[in-house]
């Protein structure tokens, strides 16, 4: 499974991981979240919990989808999609049946700045878990059987997303946002790049990602603390000490307004839009989170969904988030409308997001945002898993451990005129636009020249 901007669906993720990475945790949860450092000195962010005889565990390496090779993007998903192929002493077919049978829930992801996993599992078989977790890590097997069907999955996705227009539209934003830097690459990879991949690129793939020093750890659980350390070191403890990363340098999304049209003969017409975002360390972060909601990140309530659904009823729905990566940052929506509809569709995003760059929300608008920012994500974080993946992305984001105490304060802060100024900031400039299907009154602009890093 990977983490890619290049599907519609993961689009939808990207925007769940920001709200995940702001929800607030009920109070009683919040007051248990403890660093606990291994003896071998290994850090995790952890909650007991014994409500229950589960421990779910999330973490990440630094790297990602940023680490593929030159001209091989895809390596890392594929690296992800082999991972539980087998290790060690065990094949494939070995290796998940020591899951199925003690029902441990074990998965790795590629993200575009993290190598990411996840382990649930009952308490009583947590030693096996995390051993098969240790084995996975420390010695894949990348058998060549396995690896050549792996590779034959990848590019069946990878032809059925060649016609859909979801997947060319999030692929192309990502080519005019980005152009050669390694964001601009399909974590996916490619029809053409994936064939290419080798056996010995998986492998040094994980020799250079996979390491303590970029490690960052997240468990929630019925475990206690000692055991939990003593858990963490045999299964991380043998990994190398330092990875051996690229440098991945900063970049500007490219300056909007640019239009990019794929003609695709398909009856729903796609359009993907967005811009140059707000840095997650910014200090006007909050401010643009707030005003994000009311543009386009609040469902139902969002001006874009009045605007273009209930007032039109252009389009069955329409979204739009922030979205943050270690290097970058971007604004991006998507919706779906009828061939003969699309230029006023867009026409429609259009005036909404000038009207409120120029305007900004209104007071009232302001004040139901925040109070529902403030309450509503309450009752986000219900299970174990959803804790971990919380806790996580908060140290991804490097916000202090009591975050999610200070957190709705932050909310409270942002003023109207901090609104105003970041919607101006976010909006003024026109959009980057996509649009795939038949429509031909969306004739492509011509592309500016790629953003330089900076």
């Amino acid at each position: 499974m990977t983490y890619s901007l290049t599907r519609r669906a993961a689009l939808i993720g990207g925007a769940c991981a920001a709200m995940l990475a702001l929800s607030s945790l009920p109070s009683q949860a919040a007051a248990k979240i403890q660093r606990l450092v291994s003896p071998g000195g290994i850090e995790a962010w952890f909650v007991q919990d014994a409500t229950v005889p589960l421990i779910a565990m999330e973490y990440a390496f630094g790297g990602g989808a940023s680490q593929d090779p030159a001209g091989k993007p895809g390596t890392g998903n594929m690296v992800a999609d082999l991972l539980d192929e087998g290790s060690g002493d065990l094949d494939s077919k070995t290796f998940h049946e020591r899951l199925d049978r003690r029902a441990i829930e074990l998965s790795f992801q590629v993200a575009r700045d993290q190598f990411r996993g996840s382990l649930r599992m009952l308490k009583d078989n947590k030693d096996e878990a995390y051993d098969l977790l240790r084995t996975a890590l420390t010695s894949p097997r990348f058998e060549p059987a396995d690896v050549e069907r792996i590779r034959a999955q990848l590019m069946s996705t990878l032809r059925r997303d060649s016609t859909n227009p979801s997947a060319l539209a999030g692929r192309k934003f990502l080519e005019v946002a980005f152009g050669d830097h390694p964001y601009g690459r399909p974590s996916n990879g490619t029809l053409e790049s994936v064939p290419k991949i080798e056996i010995a690129d998986l492998k040094d793939y994980v020799r250079r990602v996979i390491a303590k020093d970029t490690l960052r750890i997240a468990v929630v659980g019925d475990v206690d603390p000692d055991t939990l350390g003593k858990l963490i070191d045999k299964t991380f403890g043998s990994l190398p000490a330092k990875a051996e990363l690229t440098a991945v340098p900063d970049v500007g999304a490219a300056k909007p307004p640019q239009r990019a049209f794929i003609p695709l003969d398909v009856p729903q017409t796609v359009v993907t839009f967005g811009g140059p975002g707000i840095r997650r360390h910014d200090p006007d972060f909050m401010a643009a989170y707030v005003v994000n909601h009311i543009l386009g990140g609040g469902g139902l309530s969002s001006r874009l969904y009045k605007e273009v659904r209930e007032k039109r009823g252009l389009a069955y729905s329409v979204y739009e988030a922030l979205l943050w990566m270690e290097h970058s940052a971007l604004f991006i929506g998507n919706t779906g409308t009828r061939a003969d509809r699309a230029g006023e569709t867009v026409d429609a995003i259009e005036k909404e997001i000038r009207r409120i760059a120029e305007e900004g929300p209104t007071q009232t608008e302001l004040d139901e945002a925040k109070s529902y920012l403030k309450g509503s994500q309450m009752l986000a974080l219900d299970t174990s898993s959803k804790l971990a993946q919380a806790m996580l992305q908060y140290q991804l984001d490097k916000l202090p451990i009591d975050y999610i105490e200070k957190r709705n304060a932050i909310v409270d802060a942002v003023t109207l005129d901090d609104a105003k100024r970041v919607a101006k900031q976010l909006w003024g400039n026109g959009l980057l636009t996509v649009i795939v299907g038949r429509a031909p009154q969306a004739a492509a602009q011509p592309a500016a020249a790629a953003p330089k890093a900076n």
